[in-house]
C-alpha cells in the first residue's frame, strides 16, 4: 500500500496544465465499440480508472496501438461478445463504474449487452435504472441476475427508436441512451438529457463519425438513426473538475499559480463559484492566474445578506464533483458557507477528518454542512488520514498542503483514481510531498 506524505504551510508557485477529462474519456472509449473503423483519442487522461477500461476494451478485442503520452487509436472489428459472459468479464468489469458505457454500443452493434454491478467511489447509491429504462424504450428486452448482480439487455432484432422523458438527467445514463440510439431504426428523442460539455463532447463525436444528432448542449435530443459509423479523430476537453481543483489548492495554500489552457467557455458557472468564496481568478487567454492571497479571501453573502449557500444541480447548474473542493477551501474563508450537496448522500462523511485538523464544521445531515471559516487565523493541524473517494482524497490532499506539519495520507489509489501523477506535478511547483510504501 502506498501513502501520500505532505509537509504543509508551503507556498507554491509555478504554471500546471490540467489533464484530459476522465469523465468524458469514459464515454468516448466506450464509444469506440460503435464502428469497424480506427478511432483516435487525444488527451486521454493517464489514470487508473481510465486505464482499466482500455484493458477491458483490449480483453473484449478492440486492437488498441498508443501513439504516444494520451493517444491511442482504436479498431473494434473484432469484438469477442462472448467475453462479457466469461467470469473474467465479471471480476474485470465490477472493478469500474464506467464500464456501464459498454452496454449501449455493444447492444447496438451486437444486439447484446451485459455487465456486472459497476463499482467506483463509495459515495452513496448511484442507481443504473435510467440506463436501462431507456434501453428498453428501445426495444431491449432486460434481465437482472440478483444472485450475481449481473444486468443484461438483448435486442436480437435491432433497436427502434422512441420517444422518452428521462427520470432524471443522469449523464452517464444520457450516454448510454444516445450511443444505443444513433444506430437504431428511426427517430429517438430523448428529453430531461444530460447537457454537460463532456456528452456535448460525445455528441459532437459521434455526428463527426457519421451520426445525427441534433439539440446538443440542450436537454432535448433528437437521434436519427444511421445504418453504420465510421471512424474519427477527437481530442478531449481538459478536465474542470482539476481545474477547479488547482483553484482550491492555489487558495488554500496562497499560492501563485497559472492554469494553462482550460477551454473556459466549458467551465460554466464554475469560476464564478469560486469567486463567491472571495477567491480572485484572471482570465488571460484561455488560462486561468491565481494570485497569492496573502490577506486571505471573503466570502460573499447574499443579497439579503443571508450566508452564501452552494449547491450542487445538473449541467449548467454547479457540478457535485467539486462541492468537496469547495468545502476545504471555505475552511479558510472568512465568512461561513452552506454546503448543500443533493446528489449523494455519503459525499460529504470525510468532514470527519477535517474537523480532526481543526476545521470548523457542522455536519446538518447527509447532504447539509455548515463551514465556519477561519480566515486563516487558525491554520489546520497535520493529521493522518485515509482516502475515502477520488473527491475526497483531493480535497484532503489541498488541506493537507495547507495545514502545519507533515500529513499521512492512506489509500492513495482513490486519488490516483481521478488525478494523474498528481504528487509529481505538485513537486514541480514546489510541494513538499513523497510517496513511500508502507
Amino acid at each position: 500500500m502506498e501513502v501520500f506524505k505532505i509537509e504543509g504551510g508551503v507556498h507554491l508557485k509555478g504554471e500546471v496544465i490540467p489533464q484530459g477529462a476522465k469523465n468524458e474519456a469514459l464515454q468516448i472509449l466506450c464509444a469506440v465499440l460503435l464502428t469497424p473503423e480506427r478511432v483516435t483519442i487525444n488527451n486521454i487522461p493517464d489514470i487508473i480508472d481510465i486505464n482499466k477500461l482500455i484493458k477491458l476494451l483490449g480483453n473484449l478485442g478492440v486492437k488498441i496501438e498508443k501513439l504516444g503520452h494520451g493517444s491511442y487509436t482504436f479498431q473494434s472489428d473484432e469484438v469477442n461478445v462472448g467475453y462479457l459472459e466469461t467470469e473474467a468479464f465479471k471480476k474485470e468489469g465490477g472493478s469500474l463504474r464506467g464500464s456501464i458505457m459498454i452496454v449501449g454500443p455493444l447492444l447496438a452493434r451486437f444486439g447484446k449487452g451485459y455487465i456486472p454491478k459497476p463499482g467506483g467511489d463509495k459515495i452513496g447509491r448511484r442507481r443504473l435504472d435510467t440506463h436501462f429504462e431507456g434501453f428498453i424504450n428501445l426495444g431491449a428486452k432486460f434481465r437482472y441476475n440478483r444472485e450475481d448482480h449481473f444486468y443484461g439487455v438483448e435486442a436480437p432484432d435491432g433497436l427502434v427508436g422512441a420517444d422518452m422523458l428521462l427520470d432524471e438527467a443522469s449523464v452517464t445514463g444520457t450516454a448510454n441512451i444516445v450511443m444505443a440510439a444513433v444506430l437504431a431504426k428511426g427517430k429517438t428523442t430523448v428529453y430531461n438529457a444530460a447537457c454537460e460539455p463532456y456528452l456535448q463532447q460525445l455528441c459532437k463525436m459521434l455526428n463527426s463519425m457519421g451520426a445525427n444528432i441534433t439539440g446538443v448542449g440542450s436537454n432535448l435530443l433528437t437521434i436519427e438513426g444511421v445504418e453504420k459509423l465510421g471512424g474519427c479523430v477527437h481530442r478531449i476537453l481538459p478536465d474542470m473538475i482539476e481545474i477547479g481543483s488547482w483553484i482550491g489548492l492555489a487558495a488554500m495554500t496562497r499560492s501563485e499559480i497559472t492554469i494553462k489552457d482550460v477551454s473556459w467557455e466549458n467551465l460554466g458557472v464554475i469560476p464564478n463559484v469560486f469567486r463567491k468564496l472571495g477567491i480572485t481568478l484572471e482570465k488571460r487567454g484561455d488560462d486561468i492566474f491565481i494570485p497569492e492571497h496573502i490577506d486571505g479571501y471573503e466570502v460573499k453573502t447574499d443579497i439579503d445578506g443571508s450566508i452564501l449557500t452552494i449547491a450542487d444541480a445538473p449541467w449548467p447548474g454547479f457540478t457535485p464533483d467539486l462541492l468537496s473542493i469547495v468545502l476545504v477551501v471555505a475552511t479558510q474563508a472568512k465568512g461561513d458557507v452552506l454546503i448543500h450537496q443533493k446528489m449523494f448522500e455519503s459525499r460529504l462523511f470525510f468532514v470527519d477528518k477535517l474537523i480532526d485538523m481543526g476545521a470548523k464544521i457542522m455536519l446538518c445531515d447527509p447532504h447539509r454542512a455548515v463551514v465556519i471559516g477561519h480566515d486563516f487565523k487558525s491554520v489546520l493541524k497535520a493529521t493522518t488520514m485515509s482516502s475515502p473517494d477520488i473527491r475526497a482524497g483531493i480535497s484532503l490532499l489541498i488541506a493537507a498542503l495547507s495545514a502545519k506539519g507533515t500529513s499521512t495520507i492512506q489509500n492513495i489509489e482513490q486519488i490516483d483514481r481521478g488525478y494523474e501523477r498528481i504528487d509529481e506535478r505538485l513537486r514541480a511547483i514546489g510541494a513538499k510531498i513523497v510517496r513511500e510504501k508502507q
